[in-house]
């Protein structure tokens, strides 16, 4: 079965478009065909850092080649319903007649891992300021650690303090002009991550690294706590003490809306739902807001 890479990496590194010298673009054509790990890539690469070590590409292409290699896919059983927000593959009966359910894991090989990571960390020890590459560290940690993100979160945590701390470095991201948005916007694509593979420890972790920074009028990480209390923490009240500082910030908030409404209607609580029914009435999808009309006339009804 084919090696899994996460779809992430090539958002943070594509491959170029152009050819910028002899090694480059012959590296770029063996892996459109061959991938990262093909047949003559790692010799390619080898001659590539004989002739120039510091090449940024030829370092990624190294890290590339053995993060590739360092990967097989398993198919193993866990005592879960979902590992890392993915369904089982098959579910089948034990002895006893239980359900067993597998799941496809990505196993890593920790030495090849390892040579892997070493090639990063020249890149960011040569490019300190390559905001991409270090995106990228995060990156394959949290896909090396899988349901233990230690290193992954602490690797976030210090790209976050450092990039707060001192505003005057010029960080570079191929591609875009990095300021807080686009930053907070990469941030939140690691929370919303770590929230999809059922990771929620880590996800509120995160979201609250980033109100530090950011203050507690963002309505993206406020509302990443309400989400965290809604669906881990199963606590209503501290959830909707969330959403309404969001709602306060940005009263169209669509998420917030539909969460509000959401834990009314767990809760029971009509007064609470007919409360922000209109709003959905006035922000949702079109047909959102009729089933939101049509719902407010059913309690009004109700209530008569």
């Amino acid at each position: 079965m084919k090696r899994i890479l996460y779809s992430f990496f090539l958002v943070f590194f594509p491959l170029a478009s152009s050819a910028q010298g002899n090694y480059e673009s012959r590296y770029d054509l063996i892996v459109s065909k061959l991938g990262y790990d093909g047949v003559g890539v790692e010799t390619l690469l080898n001659n590539w850092e004989k002739e120039d070590s510091t090449n940024i590409k030829m370092l990624a292409g190294k890290f590339n080649y053995y993060f590739t290699k360092s990967q097989k896919v398993e198919i193993v059983p866990k005592p879960l319903k979902k590992f890392l927000g993915e369904e089982p593959i098959v579910t089948l009966k034990d002895s006893t007649g239980n359900d067993v359910n597998y799941f496809q894991e990505v196993m890593f090989d920790d030495e090849l891992y390892g040579s892997a990571a070493s090639y990063l960390e020249k890149i960011l020890k040569l490019y300190p300021e390559r905001l991409d590459m270090k995106f990228l560290k995060a990156a394959s940690l949290i896909a090396y650690e899988k349901d233990s993100p230690d290193m992954a979160l602490a690797c976030l945590a210090d790209l976050a303090d450092s990039y707060y701390a001192d505003k005057n470095v010029e960080w570079e991201y191929p591609g875009e002009e990095v300021d807080d948005v686009v930053f907070e916007s990469a941030m939140q694509e690691y929370c919303y991550m770590f929230f999809n593979m059922g990771l929620y420890e880590a996800f509120r972790t995160m979201s609250e690294k980033m109100l530090e920074h950011v203050g507690k009028k963002s309505p993206v990480f406020l509302a990443n706590m309400g989400s965290y209390f809604l669906v881990a923490g199963a606590d209503y009240k501290k959830a909707m003490s969330y959403y309404r500082k969001v709602l306060k910030i940005k009263p169209d908030d669509y998420s917030a809306i539909k969460n509000m409404i959401l834990i009314a209607r767990k809760t029971k609580d009509i007064k609470l739902e007919k409360k922000y029914l209109p709003l959905l009435a006035e922000y949702g999808t079109d047909s959102e807001k009729l089933a939101a009309k049509s719902r407010l006339e059913a309690l009004e009804l109700g209530k008569k």
